[in-house]
């Protein structure tokens, strides 16, 4: 499996050209080395730039992208690829994605273009995001690369125990987007008493959850150095607080595959 490095820099909904770029230099001058993107996000050109004015060579930066679900035709996953790989200012992508199995996704048409792109060499790792186990089956019965991450809705009022099975058995690393409900980890109660223990937020509580399941890569969002530093310094949770969270009752998304949350 390949190492993906935690945590990740979201950057859904970082559309300001400018601050985007900043913030992702930031984070990388900061320790972070994973950063996430998407043709969906409308932001890949700051995000190149930002990893470009960063002091951190390249092949130290694990950098994410995922093709548009109108873009899964076996041809357009060729040709928006490369259209990525030039406003991101790389060669190659560490991690390609396909964003959401909708719109023109074929498994027997899409997934044969991701196999060629590893094979080129400009996708150095596969994955998907928002599969559940079942097309998680099919797609890996297509592809000859293997399946390297899942990216999914995950955070500790939606725990994804289905998957974090299914990853541990083929061995998937669960990359965890939302990881902080969107801001709203302050509104889970079971959190912020956890938080007073650790003298944390219970964002930072969320996260450091999220830290200690096994196959699982937290991408928070962040644009500004505070929220970084605290998104990058958690607490390592005890047993007992970690089955308080695990004991959570109830369940919440925070992402809408069909509206203007999508990440």
């Amino acid at each position: 499996m390949a190492e993906i490095p935690s945590p990740g820099l979201g950057t859904s909904g970082n559309k300001d050209e400018s601050q985007c770029a900043k913030t992702v230099q930031t984070a990388l001058e900061l320790g972070y080395r994973h950063i996430d993107t998407a043709q969906m996000y409308d932001n890949e050109t700051p995000v190149g730039v930002g990893i470009a004015h960063a002091d951190v060579p390249r092949d130290d930066v694990f950098l994410a992208t995922k093709v548009l679900p109108d873009n899964l035709s076996h041809d357009d996953v060729l040709e928006t690829t490369q259209k990525s790989l030039d406003r991101l200012g790389t060669d190659y992508v560490d991690l390609l994605y396909v964003h959401w199995p909708m719109r023109a996704y074929e498994p027997s048409d899409t997934l044969p273009a991701f196999d060629t792109l590893a094979a080129d060499g400009v996708a150095r790792n596969i994955a998907v995001s928002n599969f559940t186990p079942d097309l998680l089956d099919e797609a890996r019965e297509i592809l000859d690369a293997p399946i390297v991450a899942n990216q999914v809705e995950m955070h500790p009022l939606f725990q994804q125990t289905e998957l974090q099975s299914y990853a541990r058995e083929h061995d998937i690393t669960l990359v965890a987007y939302a990881p902080i409900m969107q801001g709203k980890a302050d509104d889970v109660s079971e959190l912020r008493d956890i938080a007073v223990e650790y003298d944390a937020t219970p964002t930072q509580i969320s996260l450091a959850w999220l830290n200690g399941v096994e196959n699982v890569v937290p991408i928070p969002k962040a644009t500004g150095e505070v929220h970084l530093r605290e998104n990058a310094s958690v607490p390592d949770l005890d047993d007992e607080d970690v089955r308080k969270i695990e004991a959570i009752d109830r369940e919440e998304r925070f992402v809408n595959p069909d509206g203007a949350a999508w990440n």
